[in-house]
């Protein structure tokens, strides 16, 4: 029985620091953009070859 309020305990502190973790990404700005990176990778940079071929 002792070795179940032990696991608890355990199991609450885990989860209590991945929450603290969380809010801490939060307040950091982590989770601003989820949308941009997918835009940002299809987006071509035709640009700078255009400039490489035309040298």
């Amino acid at each position: 029985m002792g070795s179940l309020f032990f696991l608890i305990i355990i199991s609450l502190v885990a989860g209590l620091a991945v929450f603290c973790f969380f809010l801490y990404a939060g307040k950091n700005k982590q989770f601003d953009d989820i949308e941009g990176p997918k835009y940002r990778m299809l987006d071509d940079d035709d640009d700078d070859d255009n400039v490489r071929e035309n040298r």
